[in-house]
């Protein structure tokens, strides 16, 4: 087997096993505690993770996930305040739509990246506009947040 082949198997089967955990993780009712344990621990991490990952940039949280992955087909538009991450297809929500579970966006995609962008840059704002899960992408918009200067004499 050619290493390509090899490293796509694996992406296959890392992708089956999110989709299995998040379908599980719905019908024991207890998803949304999860994302929100999860979140909070990658939100504290994003920077050792981005590290680990070797991310440099923010936007490059997208795109090296992307490249690891082989999951979402991430790619970054730069705009006047940041810049606009899309992806037009996703394996892991395929999958989880094929089992009727519930969005696995934030817990296995949008909450990681967002923990490594707010790691490299803790001004940056988030916003996700979409996700594949409930629309015909996924939108997500970063923007640099200005730190607003203490009055003098504060």
């Amino acid at each position: 087997m050619e290493p390509v082949q090899h490293i796509r198997i694996l992406q296959h089967a890392y992708a089956a096993q999110l989709a299995d955990a998040t379908t599980q993780y719905g019908k024991a009712g207890i998803l949304e505690q999860v994302i929100e344990t999860r979140r909070a621990a990658r939100l504290s991490s994003g920077a050792a993770t981005a590290a680990k990952m070797g991310v440099t940039e923010p936007a490059a949280a997208f795109t090296t996930s992307a490249g690891l992955f082989g999951c979402a087909d991430w790619a970054v538009a730069p705009n006047d305040d940041g810049f606009v991450a899309t992806a037009s297809r996703c394996l892991l929500c395929a999958l989880v739509k094929q089992m009727g579970g519930a969005s696995p966006c934030r817990l296995f995609c949008l909450d990681p990246i967002e923990g490594m962008i707010v790691g490299l840059a803790p001004d940056a704002a988030v916003d996700v506009e979409e996700t594949l899960y409930d629309g015909g992408a996924c939108r997500v918009r970063v923007q640099a947040r200005v730190r607003e200067e203490a009055p003098a004499g504060v």
